[in-house]
This record gives structure tokens, C-alpha cells and sequence, in this order.
């Protein structure tokens, strides 16, 4: 505990400042008192609707989860091929880049039009929207491996799936979990807006329901515990990460 608020103090007063500031523009109305209530109507907020809050967050995993681990497959396995195959790579790799660019927003009527159903149309925007930094960090990983790794891995005589277990991917994890992380947090900003549009629970949901109602107390608080939700959730894949690459120098 010592060492964690010896690293973290900083960031905590940095925290405490911006309550501090909200509570005083609240206080004060400085801006609309409509669209900022009293920091005490949203704590009365959140200890009414807890229970919703949680329900809302465990609907939003059950879209988010599935949705990464889909985008992480296939991100790794056609990063790798590609990443594998030069002549391959230059004929496919522009017309990745080109479909890339789209942003996911864009690609929603064409999805909620064509999809059997909104939660279907929801999972290919998050996983649309998610895919991309890992093949790409994917491919830029097993590109740019120090040509030693692969001819001591020659010398030991591994090939095949043993050479890509033991050598490509292990030499190329930092870049892959440095683009998955990154792609982690864009399909949070999808899925908060598929949500936001004909979903029936999730965050997104929660937040835009009580911002149409006028009721901004439980907006914020929506807002709030989807915050510390996700920064909750980003902080255990970045444990993980320093975890699979302790061997790095940081």
C-alpha cells in the first residue's frame, strides 16, 4: 500500500482537484445547474441505482468480451500470415489500410440495416472498430523481429508451429499487446454508441436514457461508474501485459 500511494499520489490529488472543481462550479452555477447538479444528487444517485449500474456494466461485458476475443483472433492470425508473407503482404496490406480508415460510426446504418439483429449489428462494429491496431502492431511485429532470433531458431532446427510458438510471437509480443491494448480502448467508444441506439441495457443505455429524461443526477453518475469501470479494466490488461513482458527492459 506504501508504494502504491508512493507511485500514485500525484495522480490522486490530480483526481481530488477535479472533484473539487466540479463541486465548486455545481456550487456556485457557474454554468447550467441543470446540465450540473449538486455532487450530492449524484451520490444519491448512484446509492439508488447501484444495482442497475451493475446490471448495465455485466450487459455491456457480455458484448465487449466476445467482441475482443473475435478481434484478437482474427487480428493475430491474419497479422501473422501477412506478416509471414512479403510478396502476400504487399498485394493485401493497401487494401487492409484502405478499409481501415472507415471509421465504424460510418459503417452503423449499413449494419443495423443488414444484420439479423441489434445485438449482432453491435458485435461486428465493436469488432470492426477493435481490429485494426492489433494487425496491425501484428504485422509490424513479426516484420521488424531481429533476423537472429530466426536463424538460432534455423540452428535449433525449429520450424513450423514451434518456431512461431517459441520464437516469432514471443519476439513479437511487445508490439502485439501494445497495439491490443490500444485497440481495447477504441472498441470501448464503439460500444458505448451501439449502445446509445436501440440497446435496452449497457452503459451507453444508461446515460443516454436519463440525459433524454433530463435527469443529468443519474447521467453523471452513469457517466462516473463507466469511467472507473473501464479505467478498472484497462489497469488489469495493463498488469498483464507488464506481466507477459517482464523480460522487456520496462
Amino acid at each position: 500500500m506504501r508504494t502504491f500511494l508512493k507511485k500514485y499520489w500525484i495522480t490522486f490529488l490530480i483526481y481530488a482537484g477535479m472533484v473539487c472543481a466540479y463541486i465548486y462550479i455545481a456550487r456556485h452555477k457557474i454554468f447550467s445547474s441543470f446540465l450540473f447538479p449538486p455532487a450530492e444528487q449524484i451520490a444519491a444517485a448512484f446509492a439508488g441505482d447501484w444495482q442497475t449500474l451493475f446490471l448495465n456494466v455485466l450487459y455491456s461485458f457480455q458484448l465487449m468480451i466476445p467482441s475482443i476475443v473475435i478481434a484478437a483472433l482474427i487480428a493475430l492470425l491474419v497479422g501473422t500470415w501477412l506478416g509471414m508473407n512479403r510478396r502476400v503482404r504487399e498485394v493485401v496490406y493497401p487494401v487492409i489500410y484502405s478499409i481501415s480508415v472507415i471509421p465504424a460510426i460510418l459503417m452503423s446504418p449499413f449494419a443495423l440495416l443488414l444484420a439479423p439483429s441489434f445485438r449482432t449489428a453491435s458485435l461486428f462494429l465493436v469488432v470492426y472498430n477493435t481490429i485494426w491496431a492489433t494487425l496491425f502492431s501484428t504485422i509490424n511485429g513479426i516484420m521488424t523481429i531481429d533476423k537472429r532470433y530466426l536463424d538460432n531458431a534455423a540452428t535449433l532446427e525449429l520450424s513450423g508451429f514451434r518456431r512461431m510458438r517459441k520464437v516469432i510471437l514471443p519476439a513479437a509480443s511487445p508490439s502485439i499487446l501494445s497495439g491490443f491494448i490500444t485497440s481495447l480502448r477504441g472498441s470501448f467508444v464503439v460500444l458505448v454508441y451501439a449502445e446509445m441506439y436501440g440497446a435496452k441495457y449497457g452503459m451507453g443505455y444508461y446515460v443516454k436514457k436519463y440525459a433524454e429524461y433530463g435527469l443529468y443526477n443519474r447521467a453523471w453518475c452513469g457517466f462516473i461508474f463507466m469511467v472507473v469501470v473501464l479505467v478498472i479494466v484497462m489497469q488489469v490488461f495493463e498488469r498483464i501485459k507488464n506481466r507477459l513482458l517482464n523480460w522487456t527492459i520496462n
